[in-house]
C-alpha cells in the first residue's frame, strides 16, 4: 500500500519516511485553521461565540482523533466542519459586526472552506463521492447497530 488513503478514508500508518506529507499538510492546514478560528470565537464572549468555539474545536479533534469510529466516518466529519463553517460565515453576513477581528476570522474561515474542499476532493472522491457515502450512511450505521463491521 502506498501512502494514500484508504477507502474509509483514513491515513496509512507506513513509516514516516514514506508517509504522503501533502495529505498530512492538508489535515495539518485544516485543523490548524480551525483551532485559530476557535480561539478567535472564544475571545470574544457570550454564548453564542462560546459555543461556536466549543463547536469548532471539536471538530478539529474529530478531524485527527485515532478512533477508529471517527476514522471511518472522517468524511462525515469533513462534511460536517465544511458545513458548519459556512453556516457561521453566513450568519456573521446577516448579523456580524464589522470589525478587524471579525474579518480575520472570517479570512481564516474562508481558508478553512477552500481546504476542506480539497480534502473533499483528495479524500472522498469529490460530490460523488460524499453523495455515494451519504447514500450508504443508513446501511453502515445499521451496521455497526447490528456490529457487522
Amino acid at each position: 500500500m502506498h501512502s494514500k488513503d484508504t477507502v474509509e478514508g483514513q491515513l496509512d500508518t507506513e513509516p514516516a519516511q514514506s508517509r504522503n506529507w501533502g495529505a498530512i499538510g492538508l489535515v495539518g492546514g485544516v485543523v490548524l485553521l480551525t483551532l485559530a478560528t476557535a480561539y478567535i470565537h472564544s475571545t470574544l464572549g457570550g454564548l453564542l461565540f462560546t459555543l461556536n468555539a466549543l463547536g469548532y474545536t471539536t471538530l478539529a479533534i474529530a478531524m485527527v482523533v485515532p478512533i477508529r469510529l471517527a476514522e471511518r466516518f472522517r468524511w462525515l466529519v469533513r462534511l460536517g466542519l465544511l458545513g458548519f463553517t459556512l453556516a457561521t460565515i453566513g450568519g456573521w453576513i446577516l448579523f456580524g459586526a464589522r470589525y478587524d477581528v471579525a474579518y480575520l476570522s472570517k479570512g481564516i474561515e474562508a481558508a478553512l472552506v477552500a481546504l476542506l474542499l480539497v480534502s473533499i476532493f483528495r479524500f472522498d472522491g469529490g460530490p460523488a463521492g460524499v453523495v455515494a457515502r451519504l447514500r450508504a450512511l443508513p446501511a453502515d450505521l445499521m451496521g455497526l447497530v447490528r456490529g457487522d463491521r
